[in-house]
């Protein structure tokens, strides 16, 4: 099972990476003031999943820590009972 699971990632990476070959052309980032970031599209890409990740986390991690102080505080009146 575990050179099955191996085997799959390596033709996963395999396939990005001649995706990222494939798209090494220039692509231009426009930001404001006149700004402009240029980068391989593949990189732009990876950029942004990176960014989405991150921001995916971040909501999911205030949700937890909120739902945890949530418990903790209603569990609260039971922590001196017998």
């Amino acid at each position: 099972m575990r050179a099955l699971v191996w085997l799959l990632r390596a033709a996963v990476f395999v396939a990005l990476f001649g995706l990222a070959v494939k798209n090494s052309g220039p692509v231009a980032v426009r930001f404001y003031l006149d700004s402009v970031w240029q980068a391989p599209l593949s990189l732009m890409l990876l950029a942004a999943f990176v960014v989405g990740a991150v921001v995916g986390l971040s909501v999911a991690l205030t949700t937890v820590v909120r739902l945890r102080r949530e418990l903790d505080r209603r569990r609260e009146p039971f922590r001196g009972a017998p």
